[in-house]
């Protein structure tokens, strides 16, 4: 499984409804459940961005939830993939 980081930020319309911000996020963690990837962690965060969510699934279906959550207009994302010490190991094994 991939892990990914997803940096947010509301659109005018996210901050708009920004009251609804913690139902649209069951209804991701919903969505996101139905395509087989797993919110490890959804936070709402100051400074640059409004939003850090870690995600775990195929690159496919982080993908795909990723594109699909972007077409509600809510939020703009910058996705990060990330890895854990150990996968990390392997790349350092290679130099």
């Amino acid at each position: 499984m991939a892990t990914f980081i997803a940096l947010c930020n509301f659109t005018e319309q996210g901050i708009r409804n920004v009251k609804e911000s913690p139902q649209r996020a069951e209804a991701f963690k919903a969505m996101a459940t139905k395509m087989g990837v797993t919110v490890k962690e959804l936070c709402w965060t100051q400074g640059q961005y409004d939003l850090v969510v870690v995600t775990e699934g195929t690159e496919e279906a982080c993908m795909a939830v990723g594109l699909k959550v972007s077409t509600l207009g809510n939020i703009r994302t910058q996705t990060l993939r990330a890895f854990s010490s150990a996968e990390f190991g392997k790349f350092l094994s290679h130099i």
